[in-house]
Protein backbone atom coordinates (compact mmCIF):
# COMPACT_ATOMS: atom_id res chain seq x y z
CA UNK A 1 0.00 0.00 0.00
CA UNK A 2 1.43 3.32 -1.10
CA UNK A 3 0.57 6.25 1.18
CA UNK A 4 1.67 9.84 0.77
CA UNK A 5 1.16 12.56 3.37
CA UNK A 6 1.05 15.96 1.71
CA UNK A 7 2.19 18.88 3.82
CA UNK A 8 4.96 21.38 4.37
CA UNK A 9 6.15 19.89 7.65
CA UNK A 10 3.70 21.48 10.09
CA UNK A 11 2.74 19.84 13.38
CA UNK A 12 -0.51 18.49 11.92
CA UNK A 13 1.40 16.87 9.06
CA UNK A 14 3.80 15.21 11.50
CA UNK A 15 0.90 14.00 13.63
CA UNK A 16 -0.78 12.52 10.56
CA UNK A 17 2.36 10.60 9.61
CA UNK A 18 2.71 9.27 13.16
CA UNK A 19 -0.95 8.20 13.34
CA UNK A 20 -0.76 6.35 10.02
CA UNK A 21 2.44 4.57 11.06
CA UNK A 22 0.90 3.54 14.40
CA UNK A 23 -2.33 2.29 12.82
CA UNK A 24 -0.52 0.27 10.16
CA UNK A 25 1.82 -1.27 12.72
CA UNK A 26 -1.09 -2.15 15.04
CA UNK A 27 -2.94 -3.83 12.16
CA UNK A 28 0.19 -5.55 10.85
CA UNK A 29 -0.21 -3.90 7.44
CA UNK A 30 2.85 -3.21 5.32
CA UNK A 31 2.85 0.31 3.90
CA UNK A 32 5.13 2.54 1.85
CA UNK A 33 4.84 5.94 3.57
CA UNK A 34 6.19 9.05 1.89
CA UNK A 35 6.06 12.69 3.00
CA UNK A 36 5.52 15.13 0.17
CA UNK A 37 6.62 18.61 1.22
CA UNK A 38 7.12 20.44 -2.06
CA UNK A 39 4.25 22.87 -2.62
CA UNK A 40 4.09 22.27 -6.38
CA UNK A 41 3.75 18.50 -5.86
CA UNK A 42 1.03 19.02 -3.23
CA UNK A 43 -0.91 21.32 -5.55
CA UNK A 44 -0.53 18.72 -8.30
CA UNK A 45 -2.91 16.54 -6.30
CA UNK A 46 -5.41 19.42 -6.06
CA UNK A 47 -4.97 19.66 -2.30
CA UNK A 48 -5.31 23.23 -1.06
CA UNK A 49 -5.31 22.59 2.71
CA UNK A 50 -2.85 20.30 4.46
CA UNK A 51 -2.27 17.75 5.63
CA UNK A 52 -3.52 15.72 2.71
CA UNK A 53 -3.43 11.94 2.44
CA UNK A 54 -3.07 10.05 -0.83
CA UNK A 55 -3.51 6.27 -0.89
CA UNK A 56 -2.51 4.36 -4.01
CA UNK A 57 -2.70 7.58 -6.06
CA UNK A 58 -6.14 8.70 -4.79
CA UNK A 59 -6.65 11.70 -2.49
CA UNK A 60 -8.65 10.45 0.51
CA UNK A 61 -8.24 13.38 2.91
CA UNK A 62 -7.34 17.06 2.97
CA UNK A 63 -7.19 19.58 5.80
CA UNK A 64 -6.75 18.69 9.45
CA UNK A 65 -5.50 15.57 11.19
CA UNK A 66 -7.61 12.53 10.26
CA UNK A 67 -9.14 10.51 13.10
CA UNK A 68 -7.69 7.15 14.09
CA UNK A 69 -10.97 5.51 13.02
CA UNK A 70 -10.77 7.11 9.59
CA UNK A 71 -7.18 5.90 9.11
CA UNK A 72 -8.15 2.37 10.12
CA UNK A 73 -10.99 2.45 7.55
CA UNK A 74 -8.53 3.44 4.82
CA UNK A 75 -6.15 0.64 5.77
CA UNK A 76 -8.95 -1.93 5.85
CA UNK A 77 -10.33 -0.83 2.46
CA UNK A 78 -7.05 -0.85 0.57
Amino acid sequence: MDIKVLGTGCANCKSTVALIEQAAKAKGISIQLEKVEELRAIMGYGVMSTPGVVINGKVVHAGGVPSKDKIEQWLAAA
